[in-house]
This record gives structure tokens, C-alpha cells and sequence, in this order.
């Protein structure tokens, strides 16, 4: 069994300022979730922090381009070079964001091993929006973390989706698209790309579980595959400590329940999460829940050789009874 190991990428450089004179708080997420005992819970290595570059957007305005895409690049080249680092030692990584422009890091990481070994790795992407504006469909580009699964896919200015001479990262029959709102302003577009999606409603009438396995299923054709989560698949009425909360998610029992069935097969390479923001959750409530589901959901791969967390510590079996009410609570959102 592969071990866990744990790398903080607390990057806020793909998001908009939520003020003109203040940062988004999601580089925080990191730390706060480390508080939840999330290593020692996993029972996973400390594989350390990759800095980003400080979050300055200066005198950018809208036709300039990414904002901070400099930046990015070589965060997203650096990412890579860890996760690849990680992959060859047999570990599993488990990336803690910062904003979804981690993605490009990622994905990177997988495009080098595609490259490697002969056969394309894939993409399930886990998130209340598809992240697809780029400039062919889009008057202007901007904020990453809404547009890396365009950048991923290769759309997008050159400096971001060619780095190494790699484009794209990801194909697009490689993508499987998971928990974005029947509206998604892209839609269209996603399915013009014969990107595969299963949005909410569909997700909720098969089930987590299921939808998990068909997920695999799409995928089959890879040699591996990685999984990005947004948090902000969540339904705000769980999870509104995000950047763009958008109404219509899923519960928390049910993002258990999509990673674990991920995390659970042997071609599945890594995860990373995404845009929790501890600005929006001064009493660390939010914070716990989300460690409470990454626990859970990492289930199938967390070691059992090292003794068991403090009891203190709420696992995700305690959780079951308030989670299945909670699905029941959101049936009808």
C-alpha cells in the first residue's frame, strides 16, 4: 500500500483580490486544515510547503492577459518537480491548495510521466464550476483558478499551457468533469470539447458511489489519473467559506464518498484540494468538516501500522449519521 505523503501548495495567485487592498485567505487553507491533525490522521509523511511567489497583481488590468501568470508558470514548474518527486519514491501525493491554479502544477506532473511512459494519464475534476473561460470564449482572461481546466487542456497563452513544449497537459477525452452546475456558463463549450461531465443532478441520481466507478470507467484507457477538488462543489449551505459559492452542490457524505472510490484504485496517481478559504471560517468549523472528508475519503489508502489518533480527534465514522441527514437536507436544493 502506498504511503500518504502531504504537500502544502498555498498558492492564491490564480484568484481575484476580494477587496482592492486585501488577498484571498485560501493560501491559509493549508494550515488550518494541518490543525484538524490531518497528517497524523493519515498517518502520512510531512513532504513540506512549496512557496508561491508573492500575490501582486500590480497595475494589471483586463487584456493583459493571466494575472501573476509569470508566477504561476513557475510555481506550476516547481509543483511538478515535487509531485513527480513524490510519484517515483511510491508515495501518494495529497496537495493541499491554495487556488485551483495548483491545477497547472499537476497536471504538468502528469503530462512529464504521459511523456515518460507512453500513455496518457487523466483528469477527474471535482468542482462547482468547469473553470474553461479562455479566449476563445471569453472577451478577456484573467483570474486562472477559473480558467486552469482551459489552461490544462491547452487554451490558453503559450507561457501557461506550453510549458516544456507539453501542450496540452491533458487531453480533453481525458477529462472527466464532476459536480458542476447544470448552468455552467461553459457547458457548451465542455461538450463541443467531447469533454465527459456528470453534473449535479445526475451525480445525485446515481449516487456518489457510482458515479466514482463510471468516472474510472471513462478513464480506463490511462495509465493513470489524477483528482482535482474545489470545495466548492459544496453546497454553500455546508461550505460557503469558498471564493465564488455557487448554490445547487453536493454534501459533504457524498465528496466522501467520490474520493474514496477514486483514491481506491490502483491507477489513481494523486488528489489535490482546492479554495477552502480560512478567512470565511473564524471559528474553524469548516475547516474540521473538510478534514473530516479528506480523512474519509483517503480511507482506502491511510496505513494502519501506526497507532491510532488521539480520540479527541472526530473521525469520519462518527460523522455517518449527521452526514446521511445532511445529504437528505440538500435533496431538493
Amino acid at each position: 500500500m502506498r504511503r500518504i505523503a502531504v504537500l502544502d501548495a498555498p498558492s492564491n495567485l490564480g484568484l481575484r483580490p476580494p477587496t482592492p487592498t486585501s488577498v484571498p485567505g485560501c493560501a491559509k487553507a493549508p494550515g488550518a486544515l494541518r490543525d484538524q491533525g490531518l497528517l497524523a490522521r493519515l498517518h502520512a509523511r510531512d513532504a513540506g510547503c512549496l512557496t508561491p511567489a508573492r500575490y501582486d497583481p500590480g497595475d494589471w488590468r483586463p487584456g493583459d492577459g493571466v494575472c501573476h501568470a509569470a508566477e504561476i508558470a513557475d510555481y506550476a514548474i516547481r509543483l511538478a518537480d515535487r509531485i513527480g518527486a513524490i510519484v517515483d519514491a511510491g508515495e501518494f501525493p495529497v496537495v493541499l491548495g491554495g487556488d485551483c491554479s495548483i491545477l497547472v502544477g499537476s497536471a504538468l506532473a502528469m503530462r512529464r510521466r504521459a511523456v515518460a511512459e507512453g500513455l496518457p494519464y487523466g483528469l477527474v475534476y471535482i468542482d462547482g464550476h468547469s473553470d474553461f473561460r479562455h479566449p476563445g470564449n471569453a472577451s478577456y482572461v484573467g483570474a486562472a483558478a477559473g480558467e486552469d481546466l482551459a489552461l490544462a487542456t491547452g487554451r490558453g497563452q503559450p507561457d501557461l499551457t506550453d510549458i516544456d513544449n507539453l501542450r496540452p497537459y491533458v487531453r480533453d477525452t481525458d477529462v472527466v468533469l464532476l459536480g458542476v452546475r447544470p448552468q455552467d456558463d461553459y457547458r457548451l463549450d465542455l461538450q463541443a470539447a467531447g469533454i465527459t461531465m456528470r453534473a449535479v443532478p445526475k451525480l445525485r441520481a446515481e449516487g456518489a458511489g457510482r458515479t466514482a466507478a463510471w468516472a474510472r470507467d471513462q478513464l480506463a484507457d490511462c495509465l493513470g489519473f489524477w483528482v482535482h477538488v474545489d470545495v466548492d462543489v459544496l453546497d454553500p449551505a455546508v461550505m460557503p467559506a469558498v471564493d465564488a459559492p455557487s448554490p445547487g452542490g453536493i454534501a459533504y457524505a457524498e465528496l466522501e464518498l467520490l474520493i474514496a472510490g477514486l483514491v481506491a484504485s490502483p491507477s489513481c496517481v494523486g488528489i489535490e484540494i482546492t479554495v477552502f478559504d480560512p478567512d470565511y471560517d473564524p471559528d474553524g468549523v469548516h475547516a474540521r468538516d473538510v478534514a473530516d472528508t479528506i480523512v474519509g475519503g483517503l480511507a482506502p489508502l491511510v496505513h494502519d501500522d501506526v497507532a491510532e489518533p488521539p480520540s479527541s480527534i472526530v473521525m469520519p465514522a462518527q460523522r455517518s449519521a449527521p452526514a446521511d441527514a445532511e445529504i437528505g437536507a440538500l435533496g431538493d436544493l
